[in-house]
């Protein structure tokens, strides 16, 4: 036995029409070619690939702790001043 469920689908003009050309031509219901359709595009999935490793650094230790959001603010409105003053930081 097999149970169907009915759906709204909100389908572009140029699709419905093109769905309804080629049902018509194959002797078939819209709802049959579109089962298929989603058969076939459900199953043609793309594998998931495992994402690259992304390199890492060791930087030693943290300067400014930035959960302490003076501290952080300090630092940044210094490495501003710097900027826009012309020096630069060595590192």
């Amino acid at each position: 036995m097999v149970f169907r469920m009915r759906a709204t689908l909100i389908i572009p003009d140029p699709v419905l029409r093109d769905l309804k050309r080629h049902a018509a031509k194959r002797g078939t219901t819209m709802s049959e070619l579109a089962t298929e359709l989603l058969r076939k595009g459900l199953a043609n999935r793309p594998k998931h690939h495992r994402l690259q490793t992304l390199p890492s650094f060791k930087m030693g230790p943290p300067k400014v702790d930035i959960a302490d959001r003076e501290a952080l603010y300090e630092v940044l409105d210094a490495e501003r001043d710097d900027r826009l003053s012309g020096k630069r930081k060595e590192r």
